[in-house]
């Protein structure tokens, strides 16, 4: 995991909701990552990416729904989502792009 593009695959893009916009008052940032990534890819992908200390690294799966698309059922896919805490005197300013 050494050049950037590879960085980019796991964070897919930030999540801009009530409930991280909480999260975020007490420091954490919340991302849409890949599936098959893990917490310490993460941690380093996202201080490559926003140059800041990460303290933690929190993830959830939210399954997809079943929903219909035109009168057929079909499914959502699964989203992956990690919570990242960051160092005291660390920001991600995620209304802006890279």
């Amino acid at each position: 995991m050494s050049s950037k593009p590879e960085y980019y695959d796991i964070i897919r893009r930030p999540i801009v909701t009530e409930k991280a916009t909480m999260a975020s008052e007490s420091g954490a940032v919340v991302f849409e990552v890949a599936m098959d990534s893990s917490k310490p890819i993460i941690k380093e992908a996202v201080e490559a990416l926003f140059n800041v200390k990460v303290k933690a690294v929190n993830t959830t799966i939210s399954k997809g729904k079943i929903k219909r698309f035109k009168g057929q059922l079909g499914k959502r896919k699964n989203t992956k989502k990690a919570y990242v805490m960051l160092e005291d005197g660390n920001t991600i300013d995620v209304s802006t792009g890279l």
